[in-house]
C-alpha cells in the first residue's frame, strides 16, 4: 500500500523577498518539510483551498489570486481580481465553490465575489460594511472582520468582527451572490471573536477569541429557514490577568476532526482540545511551548504525530513530534526559517 502523499502551503508576508507563498512536500514518517516550490504574490495574508480541491485562492495587496493545483501539488495563477478596498485577512468559498469570501480587518468590509468553471475568479456580487463603535477605543473603535466561513449546509455565512465582538449571520443567495443580516451571534465585550470552525457534520461552531483567550462552543441548527445557535460550552486556551500580553489566534481542526488546535502568543504555546464528536464538547489535552515568538498558526499533520508552529514573529517554522496518550510534545529537528508565516493548509495528492 503506498503512501498518502501531502503538500503543505504556507502564506507570508513579503519584503524582499516577493515570494508569499511556500510549498512544501510533507514527510509524514519523519515529521518534516521539504522545500517543493515558491509562488511569487505579495503578502499573502491568507490561502484557502476550494472544496472540489482544485484551486487555491490567496490575499494579495488590494484583492485575490486564483491558482489551479497541479497533480503534483504546485501552482499554476489563473487571474488577480481586485476587492475595491484595503488588503482582506482571510478568505474562504462556500461549499459549491461559487463564490469566495474576503474578510478585511483594515477596512471592516465584507466582499463576495463571484467563482467562474475554471475556479478564476469573477465579479464582486455584495460588498458590506459593519459599522458601529466598539469597546476598545485604542484598537476597536471601529469594525475589524477577521473571518468569513459558511455553514455546511451553505444557508448562512458566519463573519467575525473583531471590533465589535459579535459574529454577523447573513444568508446568502446563491442566485446573485448577495447576503442579508439574518442573526447576530454575540461575545463578551472586549473579547475579539477571530476565527471560526464548524464540526464535520455541520452541528457545532467553535469561536476562538483573541483578547479574552477562550473558544465558545455552540450547536446550530436551521429551523423553518431560521438559524439558531446555543451555546453550549466556554474553555479557556489561556490565563488573562492583568498585565497579561497573551492573546489567542490559531483554530485547526485535525483532519480526522477528533481534535481542535489553538496557538496563543504571550505565552507561546499550543493548546490541543480532543472533540467529542457527538456533543460537541471540548476537553483539554495540552498546553505547551512551540518554541517560537508569536505562533499565528499550527496545524497537526494529518496522522496526528506531528505538529507544526508557523511563529510570526521569529520567522520561522518549529516542528515537534506529538503523543497524545502522554500529553506531550518533543522537538522534531531545527527550525525552518520562513519570512513572516500567516498560515499554512494541507492537501493530500490524488
Amino acid at each position: 500500500m503506498s503512501q498518502e502523499k501531502y503538500v503543505a502551503y504556507v502564506s507570508t508576508y513579503t519584503g524582499g523577498d516577493n515570494h508569499g507563498i511556500r510549498i512544501y512536500d510533507v514527510d509524514m514518517e519523519k515529521g518534516r518539510f521539504i522545500e517543493k516550490d515558491q509562488v511569487e504574490i505579495t503578502n499573502s495574508s491568507y490561502v484557502t483551498i476550494s472544496h472540489n480541491e482544485k484551486y487555491l485562492y490567496s490575499i494579495t495587496d488590494f484583492g485575490v489570486e486564483a491558482y489551479k493545483i497541479k497533480r503534483n501539488g504546485t501552482l499554476d495563477l489563473l487571474n488577480f481580481a481586485p476587492a475595491n478596498g484595503m488588503r482582506g485577512c482571510y478568505v474562504s468559498t462556500d461549499y459549491t465553490d461559487k463564490y469566495l469570501f474576503i474578510a478585511g480587518y483594515h477596512d471592516g468590509k465584507l466582499t463576495v465575489m463571484r467563482l467562474n468553471d475554471d475556479g478564476s475568479i469573477g465579479e464582486i456580487t455584495d460588498e458590506i460594511f459593519h459599522k458601529g463603535l466598539g469597546s476598545l477605543a485604542e484598537r476597536n473603535f471601529r469594525p475589524h472582520i477577521n473571518c468569513a466561513r459558511m455553514t455546511h449546509d451553505n444557508k448562512y455565512l458566519l463573519v467575525a468582527d473583531q471590533g465589535m465582538d459579535h459574529i454577523n449571520v447573513y444568508r446568502l443567495d446563491l442566485m446573485t451572490g448577495k447576503v442579508s443580516l439574518a442573526d447576530v451571534i454575540r461575545s463578551e465585550l472586549e473579547s475579539a471573536p477571530r476565527h471560526i470552525k464548524i464540526s464535520r457534520d455541520g452541528k457545532y461552531l467553535y469561536i476562538v477569541h483573541e483578547w479574552k483567550c477562550y473558544i465558545d462552543v455552540y450547536s446550530y441548527e436551521d429551523i423553518n429557514g431560521q438559524p439558531h445557535f446555543e451555546k453550549i460550552q466556554t474553555v479557556p486556551t489561556a490565563k488573562v490577568e492583568r498585565g497579561s500580553s497573551n492573546a489567542t489566534s490559531a483554530l485547526t481542526f485535525s483532519e480526522d476532526h477528533n481534535y481542535l488546535l489553538s496557538t496563543v502568543a504571550g505565552d507561546n504555546t499550543a493548546v490541543l482540545f480532543h472533540v467529542d464528536e457527538n456533543t460537541g464538547l471540548l476537553e483539554k489535552v495540552f498546553s505547551l511551548p512551540i518554541s517560537g515568538d508569536y505562533p499565528k498558526d499550527a496545524s497537526l499533520f494529518p496522522n496526528n504525530k506531528f505538529l507544526v508552529s508557523l511563529n510570526h514573529e521569529s520567522n520561522d517554522l518549529t516542528f515537534f513530534k506529538v503523543d497524545i496518550e502522554n500529553k506531550t510534545l518533543i522537538m522534531n529537528g531545527p527550525p525552518i526559517r520562513v519570512n513572516v508565516p500567516n498560515c499554512i493548509t494541507f492537501l493530500k495528492l490524488k
